[in-house]
This record gives C-alpha cells, sequence and structure tokens, in this order.
C-alpha cells in the first residue's frame, strides 16, 4: 500500500494511485488545480503532493494571488537519471529529430522544484544538491544553515524521486 499523511497532525491515510491522490487531495490541501499536473514526471507528482501536505501540516496558507519568500532545498538520491533515461528510449523508438518539451523538461534534476515553485507561489532560493552520503542528513544541515545565512525565514525541504517525496518545513528564527 501507498501512503501518506502529515506527521504534525498525526494522521497517515493510503492511495492507489497519483491520480486518485491529487483529486483526493482537492480542495483542502491542494487548493487549486495544478496545471498540467497530469503531464509532470512521477517525481514532480510525487514532490507537489508532498509540498502541498507539509505546508498543510505547518498550517502555512498559499493562493494563486499570493507570492511567498519560502526556498526550496531539494535532493534526491539519482538526479534525473530516470526522466534522462525516459527521454532518450522514447528518442530512440521514436527515430525522432525533435526533442518532445513535456519529456526533456524533466531530465533537468531541478524541475521538480521549478514545478512546485510555480504552483505554491515561492519565491526565494531554490537549490537542488545531491549528497554522496547520509543525503537526508547532509540536506537537513545544509538546508538549517541556509536558513541562516541567506536570511529565510522558512525553507521546505523535499527529497523526491519516483518511488516516494518527503517534506518538510523548517522555519528560522522570527
Amino acid at each position: 500500500l501507498k501512503k501518506y499523511g502529515c506527521k504534525k497532525q498525526g494522521w497517515q491515510k493510503s492511495y492507489t494511485d497519483l491520480k486518485a491522490l491529487y483529486s483526493q487531495l482537492q480542495p483542502q490541501i491542494i487548493r487549486y488545480p495544478v496545471a498540467n499536473y497530469l503531464r509532470f514526471d512521477r517525481v514532480s507528482q510525487l514532490a507537489t503532493v508532498a509540498i502541498a501536505l507539509a505546508l498543510f501540516d505547518a498550517k502555512i496558507a498559499y493562493s494563486r494571488e499570493k507570492k511567498q519568500p519560502i526556498g526550496i532545498l531539494g535532493t534526491n538520491t539519482n538526479g534525473a537519471l530516470e526522466a534522462n533515461l525516459a527521454y532518450f528510449n522514447d528518442y530512440i523508438a521514436n527515430g525522432r529529430t525533435l526533442a518532445r518539451g513535456n519529456l526533456f523538461i524533466y531530465t533537468l534534476p531541478s524541475s521538480f522544484l521549478a514545478e512546485a515553485a510555480i504552483h505554491f507561489g515561492l519565491t526565494a532560493s531554490l537549490l537542488y544538491l545531491n549528497f554522496p552520503d547520509k543525503n537526508q542528513e547532509q540536506a537537513s544541515k545544509f538546508a538549517l544553515n541556509m536558513l541562516k545565512t541567506d536570511k529565510l525565514k522558512t525553507l521546505l525541504l523535499v527529497n523526491a524521486d519516483s518511488r516516494q517525496a518527503i517534506c518538510s518545513v523548517l522555519q528560522g528564527p522570527k
């Protein structure tokens, strides 16, 4: 079973597929439709849902009209390897001479962060890093340093791959 939830609020539920989960979370958690969600790669879909859940759990409201100075630090263990392989295989299988934009964009490891920043109206630092050892631990340390040095008040730490996504909301001193 696939699960999602909110740690601070202390609940967890199951879902069958990402399309159903996306619909299930509207409009309470995903407040308005995410443009092109169904065309996103799986990493971007999972990350968007994880960020929506984290913002909901932290009681941070968002809207189309309101931009917020919230930063994002994203990481995972394989960059955009799966998207690159899918793009390459599609390119070879279809004998293409021109790329398909909706596949190509996800060959960049920061794409899942950019998609989320656009939807949630996040305007502060956006950074993708891959830490070779102890990925989550090193990413957490780096995120805490970003909060101090970038003068951010809020930072999302997102670890997403094609199997799962986890998002934490980190807040600096007020």
